[in-house]
């Protein structure tokens, strides 16, 4: 009982943190804190919800729904971040500015300190905002090297990527430098720890770094760059990205994947379009041999002419490929504009190939195979011929009817047995 009736005394005692003690008793933190701030939470979920419904069912583009709501969420952050400030304020009250400045040195104490560089807390989250603005600079830099290139050179598309992107790191890394600079890490004091670190690093990351390696080698060879269609082992799709660990393909059932850089260096890869992004497309189909060969390649031609994923003024070939047992195979060889079309283009091609020898009469034949039977006397494996097995059995039969042996005719139409 002596307890229950301490305990409003208790709540409203200000708190004490080791030998620190606070401006603000624990009833004051959650009724000027805590419960205030939940609500400013609810609310502004609600009025996030009301805005995304309201966004939705105008009649904005989609890419305007998308920015609309990146900024409503910013701005909800934002709001977020001042009632935390404000509320703060108004439990420090006066003493705001001192529990800052505290707050300031506490963080600002170095629990690290390595020649002339001291890390502290506030310089562990100061890292923080440095690699992002070293991302945000990079990308910037990118994007406007990107016009400049795609309006005043005439690079390929293989080189221009290449140049993007090491320039792209490059810029990364000098802000990071710079920053870290900025911040109060001496990189070049750090070096030792770094090397120390490495070695034992080394071993649990060898495939990161493997792939970091990887990934360099492809943005200075361009085996492959963003917009290819490729091959890796039985997974085919286009290249969306290019990273510095790994490489994004989303594959022709819209499906996206993760390879790893070293998987793409290591092994055999096919690229459709490594220098040209037009492909030779061939279809193979098998006609009668009672088919005249030289009708059926005017058809063909005549579908290769018509198809809309043709290149503009390259010619459709048509070859006869083999004698097979069911049939004539032949192949029609197309041109296509985009290697990305290749499945798409293979079945208007396979669509309009039947089609025209329905309409032409022409027989695509059914696996088929013509078994020839040749009567005339067989061999047994002992060498007896069939008539004298015949003639033997009829002996027999007759034997057992009658109890007399009776002497077979002779076959004199059989030939004779070597």
């Amino acid at each position: 009982m002596d307890e229950l009736v301490e305990l409003p005394g208790m709540l409203s005692m200000p708190l004490t943190v080791g030998v620190v003690e606070l401006p603000f008793s624990i009833t004051e933190l959650v009724l000027e804190f805590a419960l205030p701030l939940a609500a400013i939470a609810v609310l502004l979920w609600v009025v996030s919800r009301i805005t995304k419904r309201v966004v939705r069912a105008s009649r904005l583009t989609e890419a305007m729904q998308a920015t609309t709501a990146r900024w409503a969420r910013r701005i909800y952050q934002l709001l977020w971040l001042f009632s935390i400030f404000l509320l703060a304020s108004r439990l420090l009250g006066a003493e705001m500015a001192r529990w800052i400045v505290l707050a300031f040195r506490a963080l600002n104490q170095p629990f690290i300190s390595s020649g002339g560089t001291s890390i502290s807390v506030m310089t562990l989250l100061l890292v923080v905002p440095v690699f992002y603005a070293a991302g945000w600079i990079s990308r910037v830099t990118r994007q406007s090297l990107e016009q400049g290139i795609t309006r005043h050179l005439n690079l390929d598309p293989a080189r221009a990527f290449s140049l993007l992107t090491v320039t792209r790191f490059s810029v990364m890394v000098l802000t990071v430098v710079i920053g870290l600079s900025i911040i109060g890490i001496n990189l070049s004091s750090l070096a030792v720890l770094f090397g120390v670190l490495g070695i034992g690093l080394g071993f649990g990351l060898q495939d990161v770094v493997a792939n970091s390696f990887a990934g360099l080698i492809i943005v200075l060879t361009r085996p492959i760059k963003e917009g290819d269609r490729i091959l890796v082992g039985n997974i085919e799709g286009t290249v969306q990205q290019i990273k510095f660990i790994h490489t994004v393909v989303n594959t022709v059932v819209n499906e996206t994947l993760i390879i790893p850089n070293s998987e793409i260096t290591g092994n055999a890869m096919h690229n459709y379009s490594y220098d040209d992004i037009s492909i030779l497309l061939c279809n193979t189909v098998q006609v009668s041999y009672n088919s005249d060969l030289d009708h059926v390649g005017e058809v063909l031609m005549e579908v290769g002419r018509r198809s809309p994923y043709v290149v503009p003024g390259e010619e459709p070939r048509y070859r006869v490929v083999s004698f097979d047992d069911s049939g004539i195979t032949v192949r029609l060889c197309t041109w296509i504009r985009d290697a990305r079309e290749r499945i798409p283009a293979s079945s208007w091609n396979n669509l309009e190939i039947w089609r025209a020898f329905r309409k032409n009469g022409i027989e695509i034949p059914f696996p088929q195979v013509d078994l020839h039977v040749r009567s005339g006397n067989v061999v047994a494996a002992d060498g007896t011929s069939a008539s004298a097995v015949r003639n033997s059995r009829l002996s027999t039969e007759q034997t057992g009817a009658t109890g007399a042996t009776t002497t077979p005719p002779s076959d004199e139409s059989a030939p004779p047995v070597d």
